[in-house]
């Protein structure tokens, strides 16, 4: 549901605009498949030769199980165009390194942006943001600091810093992510102008209806509309869940907030910067010829990735079903 504001403030909402079309399956083709195997969240962009790519963590694979790890890889597709149906699976794109400091088999959440002629690609691994580089936007490397590691920061030991989404804002990299101290889920930030030095962290949302489990601030999702609309969308449910050893399927969550300010929208203040629900888990919105279009997880099954037009609505004055 969404609701009207209650000040002068954001009104805008998105909105799914017309029939999904499937993009890419829960591939069976690599090594580290299983039956329970799922692809969840994931990154979209096209490639310095105009193909779309998809790299998304598959879960619940065999991937680091030998060395005690999280049974997570990266696998990818590839699309000639962003409305092809069924995307070429690619295979297996990236691995752990556990010798560069990475947590077997923990491989989360990539995103990539395009810098002049650079891909960066930033991703979780378990415990870490980390960062590699392309020329093409399909082959990448990581870049290696200092200290002999892939990692650009951390939260801290356990706090599981994932899911990052990067947004360029008057000549500053805005770099969100979730995490988990305490297993209470909030989404973070971070500003850099080079993508090499960051900033501390801040916490942008926590609490509310999204609620303070673990998991209730993941795959965060930052917008810009206008000089000064920003709108993070953050996912509470996949749509899966246990009833004792029973796996359920429900209907997948994500949260909308609206705030003139991109470091900031709200710990505990729904009143404020809260605008409603979509039914969608681990967005991620593209800007393509003039048109916005979301990609989501499946639902019903998280056995795919799905792609539909996005338009943004005026808020209601009464409460309304969005999707």
């Amino acid at each position: 549901m969404t609701r009207a504001a209650t000040t002068q403030r954001l009104v805008r909402f998105p909105q799914i605009d017309g029939e999904w079309w499937p993009v890419a399956g829960n591939p069976m083709d690599h090594k580290y498949a299983t039956a329970d195997q799922e692809p969840v969240d994931f990154g979209i962009w096209q490639a310095a030769d105009g193909t779309w790519q998809i790299w998304s963590c598959l879960r619940r694979t065999t991937a680091g199980r030998d060395q005690g790890g999280k049974g997570r890889v990266f696998y990818r597709w590839e699309g000639q165009s962003l409305f092809d149906t069924d995307w070429k699976p690619m295979g297996i794109a990236q691995e752990a390194r556990v010798d560069l400091g990475e947590t077997a088999g923990g491989q989360q959440a990539p995103h990539v942006i395009r810098v002049g002629d650079t891909y960066h690609m930033f991703y979780g691994d378990w415990e870490n943001i980390c960062h590699s580089v392309s020329r093409d936007g399909k082959h990448f490397e990581r870049v290696i600091g200092s200290d002999g590691t892939a990692k650009v920061f951390s939260e801290g030991p356990g706090f599981n810093t994932r899911d990052v989404c990067m947004l360029l804002h008057d000549g500053l990299w805005y770099c969100y992510y979730t995490c988990h101290p305490n297993n209470q889920g909030m989404v973070m930030v971070r500003t850099s102008r080079d993508l090499e030095s960051w900033s501390d962290s801040k916490v942008v949302a926590f609490g509310g209806q999204a609620g303070t489990s673990l998991g209730s601030m993941e795959c965060p999702h930052v917008v810009k509309l206008g000089e000064d609309e920003f709108y993070l969308l953050t996912t509470q449910s996949y749509g899966d869940f246990s009833d004792g050893q029973i796996r359920k399927r429900g209907k997948p969550q994500t949260s909308v907030y609206g705030s003139s300010d991109p470091t900031y929208f709200g710990i505990n203040q729904d009143a404020k910067y809260w605008l409603g629900h979509l039914p969608v888990a681990a967005p991620e919105l593209v800007f393509y010829q003039g048109q916005w279009y979301l990609a989501a997880l499946n639902e019903g099954a998280l056995d795919g990735i799905r792609i539909a037009r996005l338009k943004w609505v005026e808020a209601q004055p009464s409460p309304r079903t969005v999707g």
